[in-house]
């Protein structure tokens, strides 16, 4: 049933798609001068930095005095002489030139030289599912509501939280013929693109689930050392160059805190320390090796070192604790802990892809709402809608309907952008009252008029014709009539055959085949009906993300 006029007093129950947010610039009063502590630029300081740079223009007399003109062979060239490169052309590479880069020294490196490459992409694809849940209620108030939604704007909606979508992810098949796998961590359910990456975390993260570390005290090294190296990074003692220890520690560090970074740049970041406190330290913990007791098990091991412990896990432990699946559905909520790094940036970069232009998401979307009974149109060939039913135009000349029905389709035929309120001011003389009662609060509780029957039976019109189709109520409120579709173009007609000619056996059985073969084809002057959600897909694959909503110039008018 069509909602009644008082529902507008309930804006919790409407569809919220106003996705263009004011900035707080913008809400600012418009008389406010944002630029009113603005002294601008010393003119001084400015001529004093292009001298430092070493600008020809500093050096010698100038040739134009104070009152000359800024243009010509002798004039200044900011102003645009042609005596020379200008600044544009001497910064463009390929112009002959060297480019310069001021701000910086002669020698200095571009700053993009020392950015770490983009990642490789990823051999996964990614899905943006919207929560069944949160789809059907979305399918209940189209329906409760009769207007029509942009399809692109729910699918923004959906995304603006992660709660409201789930993230699926699949593997795509390499170059190799192998599907990229993804491992699963059941203790925590995070997602690693590699089994040694889920290794690592486990034994990072849940090491105290399988094993216990114990130290036990041993001979301090032998031998006079002065001075140790220590990680720049983390403060990590890795002891002296020349002990027998020192390139495992080294290689162990930079494996289990940072791989992501190249090992010479990690190895350029260790110095060598000559402070006594820190060398004692590091004497202290050679003092003591540590022994690992394996946990959960039935019988009691002991492991001396850490790579035994890795092998030990992987035998006995890695079947149970990881899995490796094909394809994995992750909830939206969880994407900022999926586990591997390289996964987020993925997810995140998609995420982006999509709230740019949310085609794969509008895809699903359609499908969803094509099982809810829900219908597909485009809006000026472009912009896809998602309503109760498809336009359908209404000929008040052949079609038997009232005169209350072609009263209101008249109506909105001749008031362009008419909304539910206009219309019922317009048939009904009590209306306005309604709709111009105060409304009741807590300091003056009163009961609220509730509409008249006259209202009623307008708004059960309206009902009638917006489930039919024959009227389209936007989401800002506005109305329009279902348009008259264009002729379809004659096709030419085809040329006779030729006479036909005596019959033979072989002529006989080709007309056969041809007969049995052509039997249930369609007949091209017959338009083929297809299914809603075939439908809604050739819709959403024609159309184009400049879906916008137009403006309501009333926010009272945008009546549910």
């Amino acid at each position: 049933m069509s909602t009644s006029p008082d529902e507008s007093r309930q804006p919790e129950g409407n569809l919220d798609l106003d996705l263009h947010f004011l900035p707080a610039w913008a809400q600012a009063a418009p008389d406010l001068n944002r630029y009113a502590n603005f002294k601008g630029e010393d003119e001084g300081r400015d001529r004093s930095a292009s001298r430092g740079r070493g600008d020809r223009r500093s050096s010698g007399p100038r040739r134009d005095g104070p009152g000359a003109p800024r243009s010509g062979g002798g004039g200044d060239r900011r102003a645009g002489s042609t005596s020379g490169p200008s600044r544009d052309s001497r910064n463009r590479p390929g112009n002959g030139g060297q480019r310069r880069d001021f701000g910086r020294g002669r020698g200095a490196p571009h700053r993009e030289e020392n950015r770490e490459p983009a990642p490789p992409p990823l051999d996964l694809d990614i899905s943006f599912v919207p929560e069944e849940k949160g789809v059907e209620s979305l399918a209940k108030q189209i329906k409760l509501s009769g207007r029509a939604y942009p399809l692109f704007d729910i699918a923004h909606l959906v995304l603006k939280k992660p709660e409201r979508y789930h993230v699926q992810l699949a593997g795509k098949k390499k170059a190799d013929g192998q599907t990229q796998q993804l491992f699963v961590c059941g203790l925590d359910e995070t997602i690693w693109l590699s089994e040694q990456e889920a290794v690592d975390h486990v034994l990072n993260k849940h090491f105290g689930t399988f094993y216990q570390a114990e130290k036990i005290p041993t001979d301090p090294p032998k031998g006079t050392y002065t001075f140790v190296a220590q990680c720049g990074i983390s403060g990590t003692i890795l002891g002296p160059p020349n002990f027998h220890d020192y390139q495992n520690k080294v290689h162990k560090l930079h494996q289990e805190r940072f791989s992501r970074m190249p090992f010479e740049t990690f190895k350029s970041r260790i110095k060598i320390v000559k402070d006594e406190a820190i060398v004692t330290k590091w004497k202290e913990e050679q003092s003591f090796r540590t022994e690992y007791t394996c946990l959960n098990i039935p019988e009691t091991i002991k492991l001396g070192t850490r790579d035994e412990v890795e092998k030990h896990f992987r035998a006995t432990h890695l079947p149970n604790v990881v899995k490796s699946v094909d394809t994995v559905t992750i909830p939206g909520a969880a994407t900022q802990t999926a586990g591997s790094r390289a996964l987020q940036q993925f997810i995140r970069r998609s995420w982006d892809d999509q709230m740019r232009f949310p085609l794969k998401v509008v895809n699903v979307l359609s499908g969803q709402f094509a099982r809810h009974g829900l219908q597909f149109f485009k809006v000026n060939k472009s912009v896809t809608h998602v309503a109760v039913a498809r336009p359908r135009y209404l000929d008040l000349e052949a079609s038997p309907v009232s005169e209350n029905l072609k009263k209101l389709v008249q109506f909105i035929d001749s008031h362009p952008k008419c909304t539910r309120r206009s219309l019922l001011e317009h048939f009904v003389p009590d209306a306005a009252r309604y709709f111009n009662q105060p409304k009741p609060t807590d300091e003056t509780p009163q009961t609220a008029m509730p509409p008249t029957p006259e209202m009623e039976a307008v708004i059960a019109d309206l009902h009638w014709l917006i489930h039919q189709g024959h009227v389209i109520e936007f989401a800002n409120g506005h109305m329009e009539t279902a348009k008259k579709p264009a002729p379809r173009p004659q096709k030419p007609e085809k040329p006779q055959a030729a006479p036909a000619t005596e019959a033979t056996p072989e002529t006989t059985a080709s007309k056969s085949t041809q007969n049995v073969q052509g039997e249930g084809s369609p007949n091209p002057e017959i338009a083929v009906e297809t299914t809603t959600e075939d439908t809604a897909h050739s819709a959403i694959n024609e159309s184009s993300n400049e879906a916008e909503i137009p403006s309501n110039d009333d926010p009272k008018e945008s009546l549910n």
